[in-house]
């Protein structure tokens, strides 16, 4: 999306800021579960993205024998951000940063710790627990989390630069099931709120930035469509689209017809 945007002869700045970085797209991408390095390449080049998540337990990062990543989504191009998925407990969470940090530098990260299958909810307490000690090394950090306000609020609080309740489990492609508390995470929040996990199509990621997250992320709901590449160009648009459509302020819903012409007129003349 075009940082300004023109509307009644005025620019409005739209880019959006976290940890002192700031960009201009609001969709921000995975880098798994492509059949190939290059299709992610190409996925990642047509979302417009700017920030792309690395799972560090499962992506090559280091080994220049085999394909890594680098190749094909350019850490010049992009902004790497490495998470957790994959860890069950804090202290693995940890482990994993520390290991990204030390490998590439990385400061800002994501941070995930999952329950127990078949949900994968988040385990907010080993969240709490991980982020405290990530915190404490100097971490800058984002936080998946569960879509609860209170949850949400308290990591802010502890310092979370991003707090990013699940829109459904994770890799479901359920949408949003719960925009009422996503709602309220947002209008308690005073940093920003991206809707994460969950996202199955185009709808879904509009409705995310219509709720007015600032932004959404998302992997699977691209990797795993038929033709990945398209389904990247439809989630940019979509982004877009739910983010001048909260900007815009939608209509108010109403229980009665609001005909947009009057139903009875005059005859001309009289």
């Amino acid at each position: 999306m075009p940082e300004d945007i023109r509307g009644l002869g005025e620019a409005v700045e739209d880019g959006w800021e976290v940890a002192g970085l700031r960009f201009r797209s609001r969709l921000i991408v995975g880098t798994g579960r492509y059949k190939d390095l290059e299709e992610t390449g190409a996925a990642i080049a047509a979302s417009g993205a700017e920030i792309v998540t690395v799972a560090v337990r499962r992506v090559n990062l280091s080994d220049p024998k085999a394909p890594m990543l680098q190749d094909y989504v350019d850490p010049k191009r992009y902004t790497y951000l490495p998470n957790t998925a994959g860890c069950f407990t804090a202290q693995d969470a940890v482990r994993t940063l520390r290991l990204a940090r030390e490998a590439g530098g990385w400061n800002l990260v994501k941070l995930e710790v999952l329950g127990p299958p078949p949900f994968l909810y988040p385990d907010m307490r080993a969240t709490f627990e991980a982020l405290e000690a990530l915190l404490k090394d100097g971490f800058q950090v984002m936080v998946y989390c569960s879509d609860d306000p209170i949850a949400a609020k308290r990591l802010e609080e502890m310092g979370a630069v991003a707090v990013m309740p699940l829109g459904a489990p994770i890799g479901s492609g359920l949408g949003i099931q719960n925009p009422v508390m996503i709602r309220a995470i947002i209008e308690n929040a005073k940093v920003p709120v991206l809707v994460d996990a969950g996202v199955g199509t185009a709808s879904d990621a509009s409705l995310a930035m219509e709720l007015g997250c600032d932004a959404v992320l998302m992997n699977s709901a691209i990797a795993h469509a038929k033709n990945p590449v398209l389904m990247a160009r439809a989630m940019k648009a979509a982004v877009e689209a739910g983010r001048l459509a909260f900007l815009a302020g939608r209509m108010p819903r109403q229980y009665a017809a609001d005909p947009s012409s009057p139903l009875h007129t005059g005859l001309i003349g009289r």
